[in-house]
């Protein structure tokens, strides 16, 4: 009898767990669909950069730049990957896709709503920018709606900046 109960319980929360995050059925049975896709559609993976081109890449950089870890730039990029994409095409998060940055106007990127601080900088992103920014947001535009609070380590930054230098550049 208990294990027949069991069963039965097993079926049902089996039963359950397979609905979830399916929509429910209309009241005509008819299936629900919705009015816009959940999310935008995945870019295509791009075509991996080269280390010929990833050298050339980080020689357009200040040379404090050029022999920076970019594994390490890679693993402190997770602090930004909650709020930023790096491939062309990807999408706006909490903060803007960061493909093609340098050499952008900050607070330039369309689609994505700035703060007025980051429209009204006036600077363009480079390398020393952006290692002014990543040390310290709010210390560059004190009313940034970013609320990371900055990276002490100048090391880390370098190589950072190193990572999103390849990580923002068309491959080819």
């Amino acid at each position: 009898m208990r294990a027949r109960m069991l069963a039965r319980a097993a079926v049902a929360c089996a039963a359950l767990l397979s609905a979830c995050g399916k929509p429910a059925p209309a009241a005509n049975d008819q299936p629900v669909v919705p009015a816009e896709p959940a999310s935008a559609p995945t870019p295509a993976p791009a075509a991996p950069m080269t280390d010929a081109r990833k050298k050339a890449v980080l020689a357009s950089l200040p040379s404090a730049y050029q022999t920076a870890d970019l594994d390490n730039g890679q693993a402190k990029f997770a602090l930004c990957k909650s709020c930023h994409t790096t491939v062309s095409g990807g999408a706006d998060m909490t903060g803007p896709n960061l493909f093609g940055v340098f050499g952008r106007k900050a607070g330039s990127k369309p689609g994505f709503a700035y703060s007025d601080g980051l429209k009204a900088a006036g600077f363009t992103w480079d390398a020393a920018h952006l290692d002014k920014w990543i040390a310290n947001p709010r210390g560059v535009i004190p009313m940034t709606k970013m609320t990371y609070i900055g990276m002490e380590n100048p090391k880390d930054r370098s190589d950072l900046i190193a990572y999103l230098k390849v990580a923002t550049s068309p491959a080819g």
